[in-house]
């Protein structure tokens, strides 16, 4: 099995070292690219061609933010891992719409990165634990829109639902479920559309309040 690529964009000499000490100690990952300003972190994830990049939210030149919606826009094979000092549940959703699919701690234990990585390599969303943990609770700053008067859920819409909660494509769900990528579509409209979500971040966002991306313990 080949080794996750992983691309790391952070202005901080300490924190690159840091990473890059524990990847290297890991058979499973492999370095392919580093870079400290989002102009050249952009260059790099892109000429690398890594499965994950890394990347902290608060750049020297562009936000990460920004970064990760230039590199969704030019690179949307890479997987995104943001990594940021910011413990505010605000901030994780424009992250995870900029098109981030991990949100991560800088003061987290090391292996929470390791974690990220895997999860987010399977195709899942991952969430720092503490992060998890509070954006459970009832947060203005992650509510979701007002469900609509459509009923509840069949088995099979919230099996589709929280499929794609969790970060996977419709293929990928269609696979799983057995069933064609077009009834995965269908149930998917049919299940936003009884919930009021008109987007993947309305998804994720619903999937975090009925508990489907609790991040692993």
């Amino acid at each position: 099995m080949s080794p996750v690529r992983i691309a790391l964009v952070d202005d901080h000499p300490v924190v690159l070292a840091g990473i890059r000490a524990l990847l290297q100690g890991v058979p499973e990952v492999e370095l392919v690219g580093e870079a400290n300003t989002g102009a050249t972190g952009l260059r790099a994830i892109c000429d690398s061609s890594p499965d994950i990049a890394v990347i902290d939210l608060s750049l020297p030149d562009i936000s990460g933010m920004e970064l990760a919606r230039q590199v969704r826009k030019q690179c949307p094979d890479v997987k995104i891992i943001a990594l940021t000092v910011h413990e505010d549940r605000a901030y994780v959703h424009p992250v995870l719409e900029a098109g981030a699919r991990g949100y991560l701690l800088k003061r987290s234990a090391a292996d929470e990165l390791l974690r990220a990585i895997r999860a987010v390599n399977q195709g899942g969303i991952y969430l720092d634990p503490m992060i998890a943990e509070k954006a459970a609770m009832n947060a203005p700053e992650l509510a979701v829109p007002q469900a609509s008067d459509g009923g509840e859920l069949s088995r099979r819409e919230e099996d589709v639902l929280k499929l794609v909660a969790q970060g996977f494509s419709n293929k990928q769900i269609a696979g799983q479920l057995e069933v064609s990528v077009k009834s995965v579509e269908t149930y998917k409209a049919r299940a936003s559309e009884k919930k009021g979500l008109h987007s993947r971040a309305d998804i994720v966002r619903y999937g975090i309040k009925q508990g489907w991306l609790a991040a692993p313990n």
